[in-house]
């Protein structure tokens, strides 16, 4: 196998269970809690600390649960989350990861509101809708960022999801806008395509293609594009996995290998398995090529039906 993907560590988000209880303990703890040792600061240091230590290029950091009701919750805890990632990380970025252009902003300005000397941060995400907000404070602050192929338009592929042309589509406005536009050079720009879980991953109308088809595909457009070819494609690949009955970490590791015959070359992930680095298990492999080979016609998507019928068979 070969040296893997960028890993962006995603462990320090507030909606993993273990990590939010420790997060949900500093914060109700008050201000002090983030200087003070105790058990969950001591659990956030050690989730920071073994995400650098496992190799990750980035280390994710998600509040926007917090910030549901009160989005300036979240923007105080992203502030925070960043300087405990700045301390503790070993040199490695953070990854600023939100929904809320306003949390992202903070993130990054809180980035560099230091006198060391920091790597450039990843912001997870800009899209078509939000880069003319998001893309000028490259003027001010070096980040990469991911760009997040989704529309406030109404799709106009099979199924009413967005085409593999549109999904290119947005890829060329966001790269144009930010190359052309603002001086980002193509390798700091992180394309996402967002991913589907293959166990619902079964389009009912014939003539659609899955989700996992058009992510592949998409992946395989952009990468093989003269202009566009030395961007970053990354998913989140733990969402692969959901709803499956077991071996999701096999799964995800045949997911990985799939994705990376078409150009997929970074992930959200769970950095201490090393995805892309060992082979994974043939059969699994076998399962999510039918899933990115399931075009809409009815033999793709009878055999990829047919294959997980059998995996969910032997694995519960």
């Amino acid at each position: 196998m070969s040296k893997g993907i960028i890993g962006i560590a995603e462990l320090l988000h507030a909606s993993i269970p273990k990590p939010s209880a420790a997060m949900r303990k500093l914060h109700a703890a008050g201000q002090g809690a983030y200087t003070q040792p105790s058990e969950p600061l001591d659990y956030i240091k050690h989730i920071i600390e073994s995400q650098a230590d496992e190799g990750a290029a980035y280390i994710g950091i998600n509040v926007d649960d917090f910030g549901q009701d009160a989005p300036a919750t979240s923007i105080g805890l992203m502030r925070q989350y960043v300087r405990l990632v700045r301390k503790w990380s070993k040199g490695v970025p953070a990854c600023i990861d939100s929904s809320d252009d306003d949390i992202l902003i903070a993130g990054l300005k809180e980035w560099y509101d230091t006198d060391e000397q920091v790597k450039p941060p990843l912001v997870n995400s800009i899209k078509v809708y939000s880069m003319d907000r998001m893309m000028p404070l490259k003027k001010e602050y070096d980040f990469s960022f991911v760009g997040l192929l989704m529309s406030q338009g109404q799709p106009t592929g099979p199924g009413g999801s967005h085409s593999v042309d549109e999904l290119f589509g947005l890829a060329k406005q966001l790269f144009d806008k930010a190359v052309d536009g603002f001086g980002f050079k193509p390798e700091e720009i992180y394309f996402d395509a967002t991913v589907f879980p293959i166990a619902i991953d079964m389009p009912m109308t014939p003539g659609v293609p899955g989700y996992t088809y058009r992510a592949f595909e998409t992946i395989r457009k952009i990468k093989t594009d003269p202009r566009m070819k030395d961007t970053h494609f990354s998913l989140g690949i733990s969402n692969s996995c959901r709803d499956l009955p077991g071996r999701k970490v096999g799964i995800c590791r045949a997911y990985v290998e799939k994705a990376m015959e078409y150009g997929l070359d970074a992930g959200i992930v769970n950095v201490a398995h090393h995805f892309g680095e060992k082979p994974a298990d043939p059969e699994l492999v076998k399962l999510v090529d039918a899933f990115a080979k399931m075009d809409g016609s009815a033999e793709r998507t009878n055999d990829a039906m047919m294959l997980m019928g059998q995996f969910c068979a032997a694995t519960r």
